[in-house]
């Protein structure tokens, strides 16, 4: 097994540690109905479709 040769400082070990760790972005498309954001495989909140069919009632709000 290799050993590495010369030691690596504490902020070195920690910043190549560090990249591991970030988030990623969610799955974000617009609704093919109203055009709304939303997430993805998710009913649309605006409008309460999912895959052309309503699944849910949809904001009273709008």
């Amino acid at each position: 097994m290799a050993v590495p040769t010369r030691k690596h400082s504490k902020s070195r070990r920690d910043k190549n540690r560090s990249a591991h760790w970030k988030l990623s972005l969610p799955g974000i498309t617009a609704c093919p109905k109203c055009g709304a954001v939303k997430l993805s495989h998710r009913a649309c909140k605006a409008c309460g479709t999912y895959n052309g069919r309503e699944v849910v009632e949809a904001n009273a709000s709008k």
